[in-house]
């Protein structure tokens, strides 16, 4: 059984990829993580929620802890990050939020990839 850890998954093509990769795959085990902002819906992965090989996180991928806990906790072989903030309307209003999710975000996941030796860092998101 492969795990693989996929970011920002309430979202559209998160949501999306969880749902195709569980309804074709029982080899996998898929540990989603996200914040739940105006774009995640959990609504989404109804047909997934009780599905053995699923589980949800609640949580932001610039935690480095919890990212750093779930790593060990899970061991995945691979990681998928759709986790990003990407309504260009939004960044007009700051760009902080987009700065700290898209690159700090992605760097915790990255160095905790590296750390932890993923086989394999899929980066979906802007």
């Amino acid at each position: 059984m492969k795990t693989i850890l996929v970011t920002g998954g309430a979202g559209f093509i998160g949501s999306n990829y969880i749902n195709s990769v569980l309804s074709e795959r029982d080899d996998f085990k898929i540990v989603n993580i996200d914040k739940l902002t105006y774009a995640g819906n959990l609504e989404n992965l109804k047909s997934v929620q009780a599905n053995k090989n699923y589980s949800f996180v609640k949580g932001d991928i610039t935690n480095a802890e919890l990212i750093d806990y779930l790593f060990q906790k899970y061991k995945f072989d691979f990681v998928v990050n759709f986790a990003a903030e990407s309504h260009v309307d939004r960044s007009i209003l700051g760009s902080e939020i987009f700065f700290t999710t898209n690159v700090i975000g992605t760097n915790v996941l990255l160095e905790a990839a590296k750390r932890f030796r993923v086989e394999k860092f899929l980066q979906v998101s802007t």
